[in-house]
């Protein structure tokens, strides 16, 4: 049983209504294929075949291969915590015109807050401030879409994303310390990037 109860906001319930007037089965099975580049069970066996891969590598890359595990399963824990400890409906249980036009059920129904994919997101464009800008855009731009294929398959509320994608910053900013900058720093030597 959860401590608390999370309604969407006005703004959610109206994004979520207009998701499902003008939605389609096309553009549904497309955000559903899309939605698995930000799941935890793809998302996990990658991060541990890139850190089995590191150990050939230098050990800068493999500081790296450590964050990213480490950032990995933190967010792949932490939307299970919160899940217990707040109850919200999806907005596909509550949206039923929105079936009609090919919109799936998610999950179980009472677990829309947060969304793990965006937690998964958020960590994954936070931890892109570490790259060359070009890559840093282009992978920050890659996790918001697909953040966003969980509000257009009413997975989950505008809010639960937005809050799962902040969640999924503050998991990296707060392991960065312990498992990249302090390792890897050397007297005198810059910071990563943001």
């Amino acid at each position: 049983m959860a401590f608390t109860t999370v309604r969407p906001t006005r703004i959610d319930i109206a994004i979520a209504n207009e998701i499902a007037a003008r939605t389609n089965p096309d553009l549904e099975q497309t955000a559903a294929a899309l939605t698995w580049g930000a799941d935890e069970h793809v998302l996990l066996p990658l991060a541990a075949a890139g850190w089995l891969y590191a150990r050939l590598l230098p050990r800068d890359e493999r500081r790296a291969a450590d964050h990213i595990l480490a950032v990995s399963l933190a967010a792949a824990v932490l939307p299970h915590i919160l899940k217990s400890a707040f109850d919200q409906v999806r907005p596909d249980r509550l949206i039923v015109r929105g079936h009609r036009h090919g919109i799936p059920f998610s999950g179980l129904p009472r677990d829309a807050f947060p969304s793990g994919h965006a937690v998964h997101m958020g960590a994954l464009a936070s931890a892109a401030g570490l790259l060359p800008p070009a890559r840093r855009r282009l992978v920050r731009s890659i996790a918001a879409a697909l953040s966003l294929t969980r509000v257009a398959l009413l997975a989950h509320w505008a809010s639960d994303v937005v809050a799962g994608f902040a969640l999924g910053v503050l998991v990296e900013r707060t392991l960065r310390p312990w498992t990249l900058e302090g390792a890897a720093r050397k007297p005198g030597a810059p910071r990563g990037r943001s």
